[in-house]
């Protein structure tokens, strides 16, 4: 819940109160009796916990993503080997078959 500061209109007393955001504000000093008005504060911003947010999070690289090795087992090889002879009846035979 947030923390708001309330401030008399009549007497200036400051006081701070915890309400939930759907509260409705407060009227009155519980000082005086007399008509409050709510302070708007700067507040203390968003707190990201964790890392990953900045290029300047300690532990982390400079906001660079590190890619994966590649598996030189996984990796497919093409070869240049032509085609089978169109007019060798063996198969297997390259297009530079005399036959």
């Amino acid at each position: 819940m947030p923390t708001y500061e309330y401030e008399c209109k009549s007497c200036s007393h400051n006081f701070e109160i915890f309400q939930a955001m759907s509260d409705p504000p407060l009227k009155e000093c519980p000082k005086c009796g007399q008509e409050v008005r709510r302070l708007i504060l700067g507040g203390s911003g968003v707190i990201f916990k964790g890392t990953g947010f900045y290029a300047t999070d300690k532990g982390k690289s400079s906001g660079t993503v590190k890619s994966e090795a590649k598996n030189p087992e996984t990796k497919t090889e093409s070869t240049n080997t032509p085609p089978p002879c169109a007019e060798c009846p063996k198969k297997g035979v390259s297009a530079s078959c005399p036959a």
